[in-house]
């Protein structure tokens, strides 16, 4: 009992600082355009950003949460061992952010997070404990891993074609537009910032509320998987904190090194990130808003100067996406052997 509540401590901290992590790794992505764009100081964008992520996770609802919690079966297995698993999956995941921040690549937070708990999942249960989703796809319905990853795959897709068509629009909307439009467009960043910080917090926080709450469950210390509050609250802070440090390493890369942006970039970004994250978000999607804010920005540059995109960029960011999740599941693994040896074999 004190080896199974220690093992919890230290798991819930580890929710807590992957939270944080993904904040840090993610602050690049809500405030680069802004930034960028000049329509704020890095003071005023992290001020803005840091109160509207912070009720992001406490007013949008749990739908992700239930998601994450739910796409590893583990409620088979011995309390020690299952919240072994966790503690991997989320050090995989950690590892990943941080390596990434420090090259100043924008990864995605969420595949780390998947890729890390499916590597322990499977080397220390078997892949068995994985909810795959596809029997239930071929029965109309979404869940399980096909869930996370189709949110994954297609909001990329969505974000692109969704900011190459609102480029278009608000391009047709200026055409007569003088230079002092730029200012109106930096205004209306507040507003659009604003709105992508919460989703971004209602979107993000609630992965890491999701496995919080399973550890809670799998340790015994609630009896079904409902989000308490006191969750809610911890993991609004700690990614609000994250992104009130800011991972400004990849400020440049998003704000410059794949399209020159400019203040009716940045706003159009801005609106279709926040449109389809707050969406997905309400359908229990998890997704990727380094991926979402990335592909938004190559839909604009598409939209008005397709040459001017730096796709081999775009390529490298693309190669990373795709490693990600293999990534940190190696990482989980090696992790995974570490504690085992720790724990003395102990299931």
């Amino acid at each position: 009992m004190d080896t199974l509540f220690l093992l919890a401590v230290v798991t819930v901290v580890i929710v807590l600082v992957f939270d944080y992590t993904n904040g840090f790794h993610d602050a690049a992505n809500i405030v680069a355009t802004v930034i960028a764009s000049r329509a704020m100081s890095p003071a005023q964008a992290v001020l803005i950003v840091g109160v509207f992520e912070f009720l992001g996770p406490l007013l949008g609802g749990t739908a992700v949460a239930n998601t994450i919690g739910k796409f590893v079966a583990l409620d088979g297995v011995a309390p020690v061992l299952s919240l072994s698993i966790l503690l991997c999956g989320l050090i995989g995941a950690i590892v990943w952010n941080l390596g990434t921040w420090y090259f100043g690549i924008p990864s995605s937070s969420s595949h780390a997070l998947v890729g890390g708990l499916i590597g322990a999942v499977v080397v220390a249960v078997g892949a068995d404990h994985v909810v795959w989703g596809f029997a239930e796809l071929a029965n109309g319905h979404l869940t399980g891993i096909v869930k996370v990853l189709a949110a994954l795959v297609l909001s990329p897709l969505i974000g692109f074609w969704l900011g190459f068509l609102i480029h278009r629009l608000l391009t047709g909307l200026l055409v007569a537009a003088n230079p002092a439009a730029n200012s109106r467009l930096r205004g209306l960043q507040y507003l659009t910032a604003a709105g992508l910080a919460f989703s971004h917090g209602a979107n993000d926080a609630q992965k890491s509320m999701g496995i919080l709450t399973l550890v809670l469950l799998l340790g015994g210390f609630i009896p079904t998987f409902e989000v308490p509050f006191w969750v809610m609250l911890a993991c609004a802070t700690s990614i609000t904190l994250g992104i009130m440090s800011g991972g400004w390493r990849i400020v440049r890369t998003l704000g410059f090194a794949i399209y020159r942006v400019r203040p009716i970039h940045a706003l159009g970004s801005q609106l279709t990130s926040a449109a389809v994250i707050l969406a997905a978000s309400a359908g229990g999607a998890p997704v990727s808003t380094t991926h979402v804010v990335a592909t938004s920005i190559m839909g604009i540059g598409a939209s008005e100067r397709p040459r001017a995109v730096r796709w081999a960029k775009a390529k490298d960011i693309a190669m990373t996406w795709l490693i990600t999740i293999p990534g940190a599941a190696i990482v989980a693994i090696q992790a995974y052997a570490l504690v085992h040896l720790f724990l003395g074999g102990t299931p």
